[in-house]
């Protein structure tokens, strides 16, 4: 969970970082030259591909992650029919009181 926080940290900084430079084109085309323009462009690209890289990255190991997730349930599944259908169980009863409380509310 650490990994998954520390990216999503990264993340953040990079899309303010995108932000930033991309103000700073912005304010250069209404003020600047071409030449103070062209300098402020590569920053901006810069900052979107490492942003873009980072996203890429946290799917990847959020996929990963999922996938093994789904591969513990299955196996504990297996292993534990019984329990698991009682959870399942307890989880759709719990889930239509939930359901029942709000519709009765109305």
């Amino acid at each position: 969970m650490r990994d998954f926080n520390d990216t999503r940290e990264r993340i953040t900084n990079d899309m303010r970082a995108v932000i930033a430079e991309t103000e700073a084109l912005l304010e250069a085309l209404a003020t600047e030259s071409k030449e103070q323009i062209a300098g402020v462009r590569p920053r901006v690209e810069t900052a979107i591909a490492h942003a873009k890289a980072r996203v890429e990255r946290m799917e990847s190991a959020l996929e990963r992650q999922a996938r093994h997730a789904a591969r513990d349930v299955d196996i504990y599944a297996h292993k534990n029919p019984w329990q698991t259908a009682g959870m399942a169980a307890g989880l759709g009863a719990a889930i239509g009181a939930i359901i029942g409380v709000l519709v009765a509310r109305r």
